[in-house]
């Protein structure tokens, strides 16, 4: 009976070992994303940056209001 009682604390405490464990490889998993989210918009937002700007002035220039149109 004791032998079965020490077995189910041991296998409880692994458990709630491994949850913690488990918190931690989520949360590297969630701060790896997010660095890898943060260098795709610093390496892509010059391009999209570039695009904006090109069709802003093809915009003023087909418009002949350069004056008025603000981009």
């Amino acid at each position: 009976m004791i032998d079965k009682l020490i077995a189910l604390l041991a296998q409880t405490r692994r458990t709630a070992g491994e949850r913690g464990a488990s918190a931690v490889e989520y949360g590297l998993l969630v701060a790896g994303i997010a660095a890898l989210v943060v260098v795709a918009v610093f390496a892509i937002g010059p391009v999209v940056s570039e695009a904006f700007e090109d069709t802003c002035d093809t915009i003023e220039t087909e418009s002949g209001a350069a004056a008025t149109a603000t981009c």
